[in-house]
C-alpha cells in the first residue's frame, strides 16, 4: 500500500486530514519535524506490536519511547508476552513500510491505543504511506478516526 491508497481511504471515509508530499524523505522524526517546519512532538509514529501473536498498534509522539511494562498492563499481560513487530510483520499485518506505517487505513482495522501524549498537540503529523509523505491532521480528528483507548504508556 502506499499514500494513493490512504489518501482513498481518507476520501472515502470523510476524514479532514491532508497528505504533504515532500521533496525529501523523512527517516528520522526530526528530519519530519524540520521538513513540514513543526516541532519534533508534533510528529506521530505508529508502532505495531504483537501481543501474545495477536497485532496491536501504539500512536504515540515521534520523540517518547513507548514503555512495554505499561503497554503489557494496559492489555492485562506482562511485558514478556509484547513484542515489537518485524519490518517484514509490519508491511504484512499494516500493509506499509516500518517508517511509512499511517495511524489508520491499514490492510484490516487494528486495535489501536493512543498515547495521552499525543493529545497535548492540536495538529500533529504521521506516516502518509510512503517515506516522503506525512498525513496532517488534528489531534480531535485522530482520536475520532482510530477509536482507540487513550493511555498513558510512553516515557517523557
Amino acid at each position: 500500500m502506499n499514500s494513493s491508497d490512504l489518501a482513498q481511504f481518507i476520501k472515502t471515509h470523510g476524514i479532514k486530514a491532508e497528505i504533504v508530499y515532500l521533496p525529501v524523505e523523512t527517516p528520522t522524526v526530526a528530519a519530519a519535524a524540520d521538513a513540514v517546519n513543526v516541532k519534533p512532538e508534533q510528529i506521530i509514529k505508529s508502532v505495531l506490536f504483537l501481543a501474545n501473536g495477536s497485532p496491536v498498534l501504539v500512536v504515540t509522539n515521534g520523540l517518547t519511547r513507548i514503555h512495554r511494562r505499561r503497554l503489557g498492563a494496559v492489555l492485562g499481560m506482562s511485558r514478556r508476552r509484547v513484542k515489537i513487530a518485524s519490518a517484514e510483520q509490519v508491511q504484512a499485518i499494516t500493509g506499509y513500510a516500518v517508517g511509512a506505517v499511517p495511524p489508520f487505513g491499514h490492510l484490516t482495522r487494528l486495535p489501536t491505543l493512543l498515547d495521552a501524549g499525543v493529545l497535548n498537540e492540536s495538529v500533529v503529523y504521521g506516516g502518509g504511506g510512503e517515506n516522503n509523505a506525512l498525513m496532517q491532521l488534528a489531534t480531535d480528528e485522530l482520536r475520532q478516526v482510530i477509536e482507540g483507548d487513550v493511555v498513558d504508556i510512553a516515557d517523557r
